[in-house]
């Protein structure tokens, strides 16, 4: 028998290889009153086991793969009931002839990984700030999105084989934010135009490959 501390011991499991999505969400009065969809480089299952450097940037609302995510995210949202809150939800698009996007995970929170500076650097929306004014308006109280922007914001992230990497040389004014942290490069732009964006990752992927990439084993776990 399954107890807490002692769980079957078969796991079934598939992994569905594609493209990995999120849409990160303001919920009120159970409807979906923000969200915005965001297209991650590798999936963070492969960063996390394999090494490589982590992106993600927003995609169009009105493009082909934006438009479907948030609508798929209003589906799963209004069927999961969360009233009020934010929400961090993933989707995979299998690599397959269908192509369709299939349901990975959801939670009550805000996303990792600096998403939520990324997000607030093309919108002003800081997600922790809207989820601290949800929970004082409770059940009775009142909440609007405040006024925000629509640009595109995206963010390339390393692991760096310097204690303090020297990012100086990167200076284009997309810039919004340095991430300062030991042993890591990152930088997350902003721009009104969505190929720029792409552009700016694409240069500062092959870049940092080159000035800071480092790599390390993830952590051994215990079977047990």
């Amino acid at each position: 028998m399954a107890t807490l501390d002692r769980p079957f011991g078969r796991h079934l499991e598939d992994f569905v290889p594609g493209d990995v999505y999120h849409v990160d969400s303001i919920m009120w009065d159970d409807q979906v009153a923000f969200a915005v969809a965001f297209k991650y480089g590798r999936p963070p299952m492969q960063i996390a086991h394999e090494g490589g450097i982590f992106i993600t940037r927003r995609l169009p609302d009105d493009s082909t793969e934006g438009g479907a995510l948030l609508s798929l995210n209003r589906r799963l949202q209004d069927g999961l009931g969360l009233r009020r809150g934010v929400s961090h939800t993933e989707f995979i698009r299998g690599a397959g002839e269908a192509g369709g996007f299939v349901f990975l995970e959801t939670s009550a929170r805000v996303g990792g990984a600096f998403i939520v500076d990324t997000i607030e650097a093309g919108t002003g929306i800081n997600l922790w700030r809207e989820w601290a004014k949800i929970e004082v308006a409770g059940e009775r109280g009142s909440y609007a999105v405040p006024p925000h922007r629509t640009e595109y914001s995206g963010i390339v992230l390393s692991l760096a084989r310097q204690v303090d990497p020297d990012m100086s040389p990167y200076v284009d004014p997309e810039i919004k934010t340095r991430i300062r942290k030991h042993h890591h490069a990152g930088l997350i732009v902003s721009s009104p135009d969505a190929h720029r964006v792409e552009a700016l990752i694409a240069d500062y992927t092959e870049r940092f490959y080159r000035d800071f990439f480092a790599t390390a084993p993830p952590p051994e776990r215990p079977l047990e």
